[in-house]
């Protein structure tokens, strides 16, 4: 395994990468119940979804773990579920069965993409300043995420407000967002108290142990609960429903049927495609760099090396595999999760953290019912920390320099603000074109940034137009 993995060259150790894959799998196990329930409202039967995201994410992180060695675990992406049921399925009126048959296009377009290295090539071109400002982008993004799933934001209904609503800050009565606030303290105090000696692994181990007592202490609190039991048999029964059902009738066959249906075809499949390359882009680049995972050599072979010659090159094929295959099953694309920095902060830097993460998904299909007991005001506050950890990347921003200032605020912001990593990567590119140019230094700019900036702006045409 030491071989295999090679962890003395990653100057990592086993219960090292065991807890930062445990670490990880907590903070996206969410995934295994809210996937189901978001892709059953476009009809699809909830079982059945359990079962594919579950052995998406397994054979997704297996790939990831075996073929690239990094710590990353892969699963149906949740911004993206949302966009195919609610956009695509009742937005656009498609069948769920042909939202997923665009899902495995996707998967397809972006292994080609991979397999020619146009991805490595614009992740070569991001100058240095949008790089920190992904990093901390990621980390505010991550640290929303946390606060919004425990319900510490609230968004009041309001006709009057622009958007609808105005954000505030709960009332702390909530036994979900006390138990949130117990938890922070916890891992706060278990992060920066100097425990020594035998000790020490509550330092090294704080993430795991607090989202176990903070479960724990949920119990006579009634925010950890097993009231939503799943019948594991039930689920399996339903899987022939969903698999490979992109090649059944209602499929491949109706989404080509209709010739006028075509432009929309390829502009929803165009959506699922940049949406997904950027938010794994903007996932390895914020979190790879900072740890040392993707390193400068590893880097220079994404440039000089032919086919999948770097860690970087695997973990995008292995990205890119995992959203076709879990097309095949019957869920929406896979991704890369941002939840990963957990792992990563917990000292995770080889594939044994993601061959740990893909054991507890499979585990998870057996417990599934103590697994989705963990609430989420349990993970919630490792996300929050891990976010404060990663905004540390905008400290080499100089923001002095307003041509760096306003693309890395504009990348990072709107990543948390539009929930999307994607938009913030759109938005970082589109205004650092623009403050270039502003400058005169327009030819510095390089040729792939011009091109996916163009590319962002498109998509957001085409989809004001349809």
């Amino acid at each position: 395994m030491r071989e295999l993995f090679r962890l003395k060259e990653n100057n990592t150790t086993v219960s090292t990468e065991v807890v930062a894959g445990i670490t990880t799998f907590f903070a996206m196990a969410y995934i295994i119940a809210v996937n189901p329930t978001v892709l059953s409202s476009a009809g699809m039967p909830w079982g059945a979804v359990f079962i594919a995201t579950i052995i998406a994410a397994i054979i997704g992180t297996l790939v990831m773990a075996l073929v690239a060695n990094v710590p990353y675990g892969v699963a149906p992406g949740v911004g993206l579920n949302a966009f195919f049921t609610f956009t695509v399925v009742k937005g656009l009126g498609f069948s769920w069965q042909e939202t997923l048959a665009m899902v495995f296009l996707c998967g397809i377009i972006n292994i080609i993409v991979t397999a020619t290295k146009l991805r490595k090539m614009i992740i070569r071109a991001i100058p240095p300043v949008l790089q920190h400002a992904i990093g901390g982008g990621i980390g505010v993004f991550i640290a929303y995420v946390g606060l919004l799933n425990v319900g510490i934001i609230k968004f009041t209904p309001d006709d009057t407000a622009a958007a609808g609503a105005n954000p505030g800050l709960t009332v702390f009565k909530a036994p979900e967002t006390i138990l949130f606030v117990i938890g922070l303290f916890i891992t706060i105090i278990l992060l920066v108290c100097n425990f020594k000696g035998r000790w020490s692994f509550l330092n090294k181990s704080a993430f795991i142990i607090a989202i176990i007592a903070v479960t724990i202490i949920g119990i006579p609190m009634g925010v950890t609960t097993m009231a939503k039991s799943i019948n594991l048999g039930e689920a399996f029964s339903q899987l022939p429903q969903t698999f490979l059902a992109i090649f059944k009738p209602e499929g491949f066959p109706a989404l080509f049927s209709d010739p006028a249906k075509l432009p929309i075809v390829l502009v929803t499949i165009f959506a699922f495609s940049l949406s997904d390359t950027f938010d794994t882009i903007g996932t390895f680049v914020g979190t790879g760099r900072r740890s040392g995972i993707f390193s400068d050599s590893d880097e220079q072979a994404l440039e000089n090396g032919t086919g999948f010659s770097s860690k970087m090159d695997k973990a995008l094929f292995a990205d890119a595999t995992a959203t076709s295959i879990g097309a095949l099953f019957g869920t929406s694309n896979t991704t890369t999760y941002v939840e990963s920095a957990s792992g990563i902060a917990a000292g995770g830097r080889t594939g044994l953290t993601s061959v740990v993460i893909a054991g507890c998904f499979a585990l998870s299909a057996l417990f599934a019912p103590v697994i989705s007991a963990v609430p989420q005001a349990a993970t919630a506050p490792v996300l929050v920390i891990v976010g404060c950890m990663m905004m540390s990347t905008f400290g080499e921003i100089d923001w002095s320099d307003l041509s760096e200032a306003i693309p890395a605020f504009f990348s990072a912001i709107f990543m948390g603000f539009s929930y999307s990593i994607s938009y913030g990567v759109a938005a970082g590119f589109i205004t650092y074109c623009l403050t270039m140019t502003c400058k005169g230094k327009a030819k510095e700019v390089h040729p792939i940034i011009w091109c996916v900036g163009a590319l962002f702006i498109l998509d957001f045409a085409l989809q004001a137009m349809f």
